[in-house]
């Protein structure tokens, strides 16, 4: 039996009034966690037996790495919360850690049950800046401290509930896109950061940049802190977007202060780890240790170019027919730890349920499986209870393992055509402004726009 991974103390989300201090929810259970297991040779492929991992409460980040351990990022936020209503597409800001804390707070849960061991702060895109770039009211009317705070709080009281370590995490700023200076742009960083040490978060992470410089410059900032920190960039194998190759980008992080590096976002589980395994070669060649960690999108983007998946035309409202299975992600947990990467999630498309597929697919190393794999049979096996017996045919590992789901769009391609405006730091069209964009802009956008 594998036992079922402890992730509460008592219970699961339920509503609060929004007057409730810390605003996260809960519910009372039926019965204990304790003692509730699945069985390891339920589905054929799974294994027979597991070795029990020892919970390790009190271990931080480089401790659990440092001793071999795997730890399992989150998910996507932003475009999670979006499609429930509580994140706007364009600016992908999080006042929702505000606006709407239980929303936050389910979803922390969610990934919590589905197996995370971390949980990242929904402080992606909170940099002041950002949040009073182009009309936006968050930093004026909430402030940039108090989305940082409500975030930190939330990600803390549901991370308690579990053995999950909360990691404060700040990403590429348009003050850099702007060509602003060093100092300004790390006094940015430098704000979120004095939220973090207030609420005393477990470890530090510096995502989804798309300029290593501007990576490495955050990581200093995170350094000042004392705790650690993680980098991870927004590239592909080509490089940043200054021409940096992605193995001389870990490089950089490391030297920076970083001890955990790695790619989040823009491209595909395949084409990530492609990435960091260059990050991997040059920073063995350049006799630099540092832990390796992966969350890529959960899209297939074979045909992306340099900048992701962003410069598809389907982004962001039409990536549905690209989201990778279930399955596909137990064979990127598998790839992903046979390459020597211990922190792997997931980033933008990363569904609770996918978070399960890692966990599953690595249950055999980490001794256990999560709470929400007691409704989940190995590769399928629970479909063995199904009334279709054709449907109950499909309860076993060899059926989903190579499967080719058809798109269900027979007037479709399978590929696009990326946008590729080749538009970076400095490119007028991203310089911050605080109003919001005018339409005579909008209209110059209208006219470049190819279809």
């Amino acid at each position: 039996m594998l036992p079922i991974g402890k992730t509460t103390k008592q219970g699961t989300p339920t509503s609060l009034p929004r007057s409730a201090p810390v605003p996260c929810f809960r519910r009372a259970r039926s019965a204990p966690l304790s003692g509730v297991g699945v069985a390891a040779g339920a589905g054929r492929g799974a294994p027979a037996a597991v070795r029990a991992l020892p919970q390790r409460d009190h271990a931080g980040i480089l401790e659990r790495l440092d001793a071999g351990e795997i730890v399992i990022g989150d998910g996507g936020f932003v475009f999670a919360l979006e499609k429930k209503g509580y994140v706007k597409a364009g600016p992908w800001t999080p006042e929702a850690t505000v606006e709407h804390p239980e929303a936050v707070c389910q979803l922390h849960w969610e990934f919590l049950r589905a197996g995370s061991n971390v949980l990242q702060t929904f402080t992606f895109y909170a940099s002041e800046d950002k949040l009073e770039n182009r009309g936006n009211y968050v930093a004026e009317k909430i402030s940039c401290q108090k989305v940082n705070e409500a975030a930190c709080d939330i990600a803390r009281e549901v991370a308690n509930e579990g053995n999950a370590l909360v990691a404060g995490g700040v990403s590429q700023t348009p003050s850099y896109l702007s060509c602003k200076d060093k100092a300004e742009v790390k006094a940015a960083f430098r704000k979120q950061l004095d939220v973090f040490m207030k609420k005393n978060v477990n470890f530090l992470i510096a995502e989804y940049f798309e300029h290593v410089e501007e990576a490495v410059w955050a990581v200093e900032v995170l350094k000042e802190s004392g705790k650690p920190v993680a980098a991870t960039m927004c590239i592909g194998p080509e490089g940043d977007m200054h021409g940096v190759p992605s193995g001389q980008c870990a490089v950089q992080l490391v030297k920076a202060g970083a001890s955990i590096v790695g790619v989040n976002c823009h491209f595909d589980p395949d084409t990530s780890l492609e990435t960091v395994k260059l990050m991997k070669e040059d920073l063995q060649a350049a006799k630099l240790k540092a832990h390796l960690m992966s969350q890529p999108l959960a899209f297939h983007t074979p045909d992306c170019e340099k900048q992701g998946f962003i410069d598809l035309p389907e982004f962001p409202f039409g990536l549905e027919p690209r989201i990778v299975t279930r399955w596909d992600v137990q064979k990127y947990a598998r790839k992903a730890y046979d390459l020597g990467i211990r922190f792997i999630g997931g980033c933008c498309g990363f569904e609770p349920y996918h978070i399960r597929a890692i966990a599953e697919e690595l249950a055999p190393e980490r001794g256990f499986l999560p709470e929400a794999s007691e409704k989940h049979g190995s590769w399928g096996n629970s479909l063995s209870m199904h009334t279709k017996p054709w449907i109950g045919a499909r309860a076993r590992k060899e059926y989903w393992e190579n499967r080719r789901p058809a798109s269900g769009r027979p007037y479709c391609p399978s590929v696009s055509k990326p946008d590729g405006w080749g538009v970076t730091k400095g490119t007028r069209e991203l310089m911050q402004q605080k109003e919001a964009t005018s339409e005579q802009q909008l209209k110059e956008l209208f006219q470049k726009q190819k279809f």
